[in-house]
């Protein structure tokens, strides 16, 4: 089985929970103490040691490929004030010997139809999904929750999904998953649907936004066509897969935060902010302090 290489980040989103702050801008580029959120996750796909970067864009989203670009401007700049840490900063945000490459979207179609616009580049080679809403973080020292999963799929040669328990009344916003044990931390998934009422959803095991994917995916994606919403589903895909080939939940070692709400976006602010090398000792100061 071919090793990972690939990671496709689906970037086409409208980010409405965040209005008007995402108007004009990605919702994946608001920053999180110094870095926005797409950072995040190419640092976590880079640190699993992928290569191929393909962001699935859409309109307005050009700030993105500016961010991963070269920026001769700003680094001349930099350059010649003689601020050489932060022009290593700016230049080290994609190593030289990774690439990136962009698909527009045209269309909204849903988490499914974006992955399968990857396929035209991911051919078939195994792949990672990362959705940058969802913010992993984990304990110095730990691999990044992509890094567990990877390593997961290239032991057990299965598809491998990010999973965590919630509360039974916020299934109806997860692709949720029934198991049984399988190693370790993972479970061989036995069902999954998309976003059920907790009346009737099998667990309160849900999918959250890691995955490994072998490409036969693509061809369940297309044969499954739209679902919940009016949108292909991933999540279709992926309970149609289950049909040919084993494919496990994985409950992964680190805390996700959910940035596609306004209060996961704060829980990560504050503890990224308490992590952070420059500003954590006036930071806990400051929330102690405050009275």
């Amino acid at each position: 089985m071919s090793r990972v290489r690939k990671a496709v980040f689906p970037v086409a989103g409208m980010g409405t929970r965040f209005l008007p702050a995402t108007k004009a801008s990605p919702k994946e580029m608001m920053p999180v103490v110094d870095k926005p959120l797409i950072q995040y996750a190419v640092e976590e796909a880079l640190e699993a040691g992928l290569t191929e970067l393909v962001f699935i864009t859409g309109r307005s989203k050009r700030a993105i490929e500016d961010h991963f670009d070269k920026a001769y401007e700003l680094e001349a700049e930099l350059q010649a004030r003689g601020k050489s840490a932060l022009l290593e900063l700016v230049k080290n945000i994609v190593p030289s010997h990774v690439n990136c490459i962009y698909i527009r979207q045209m269309e909204p179609l849903g988490l499914g139809h974006a992955v399968l616009c990857a396929e035209p580049v991911v051919g078939a080679e195994p792949f990672a999904v990362l959705l940058a809403d969802d913010l992993m973080d984990v304990d110095k020292g730990t691999p990044s929750v992509t890094h567990q999963m990877v390593k997961v799929f290239e032991r057990e040669h299965a598809s491998v999904l990010a999973v965590q328990e919630v509360p039974l009344e916020d299934t109806k916003s997860y692709g949720i998953v029934s198991s049984t044990p399988w190693n370790n931390r993972s479970e061989r998934v036995n069902a999954i649907v998309e976003k059920p009422e907790p009346k009737d959803a099998p667990t309160n095991l849900a999918v959250v936004g890691r995955y490994v994917l072998n490409s036969q995916i693509f061809d369940h994606i297309r044969k499954t066509g739209k679902g919940a919403g009016g949108e292909i589903q991933l999540t279709d895909g992926i309970a149609s897969l289950l049909e040919d080939q084993p494919v496990l939940a994985y409950r992964f070692n680190g805390t996700r935060f959910d940035c596609g709400s306004k209060i996961g976006y704060l829980k990560a602010t504050v503890e990224l902010g308490l992590k952070h090398h420059e500003v954590s000792a006036e930071f806990s100061d400051y929330l102690k302090n405050r009275g």
